[in-house]
């Protein structure tokens, strides 16, 4: 059952894929551009411990020149580019971009056949320790591995969108709020 529905969800992912051809172009044409991210800070009343703060930490990435929004992401403990892509079901990673974070090209099982912009691909489910942007960090994140041919950017996904509490577009900026 959980096979079916994770080839479901990739499946879902290379759809999107197809429908919007040249995405990881147009992604890396800006990648060289530094985007705009902002941390918002939330006041601590005096005497309280800001690490006990329990309210919202959020960060607000502001829209490149194409309007998506690009963020320097920590990938368990390694700062990489990605793009928020609310039509991916998952985060999405190259196997270049898993290795530089630690993930062995051994270890990773390419069993799921997809289907992307670029053709057929192969990927591999992992798991991610963790992906942050400022103070907005979720853990166990479900990501698919596919060859560098086959994508050639880092994704951000729906499997780490549904950890925040929120995020929302407003005024050309998306803010993610845990």
């Amino acid at each position: 059952m959980f096979v079916r529905s994770l080839v479901l969800v990739v499946g879902t992912v290379v759809a999107a894929a197809t429908f919007v051809p040249d995405l990881a172009t147009r992604y890396l044409a800006t990648a060289g551009k530094t985007p705009e991210v902002k941390v918002e800070k939330v006041s601590v009343p005096a005497g309280q411990d800001a690490a006990r703060y329990t309210g919202n930490r959020s960060a607000v990435i502001g829209s490149d020149a194409n309007g998506h929004f690009t963020g320097l992401f920590s990938i368990n403990g390694r700062k990489e580019e990605g793009m928020v892509d609310t039509g991916a079901s998952m985060v999405a990673l190259n196997v270049t971009t898993a290795q530089r974070i630690g993930i062995d090209k051994a270890d990773l099982d390419f069993r799921y056949a997809v289907d992307t912009a670029n053709g057929k691909a192969r990927a591999a489910y992992i798991r991610l320790d963790r992906i942050e942007i400022g103070p907005v960090r979720i853990e166990n994140v479900g990501a698919m591995v596919l060859e560098d041919k086959a994508l050639s950017g880092t994704l951000i996904g729906m499997s780490f969108l549904k950890g925040l509490t929120s995020y929302k577009v407003e005024n050309g900026r998306l803010h993610l709020t845990r």
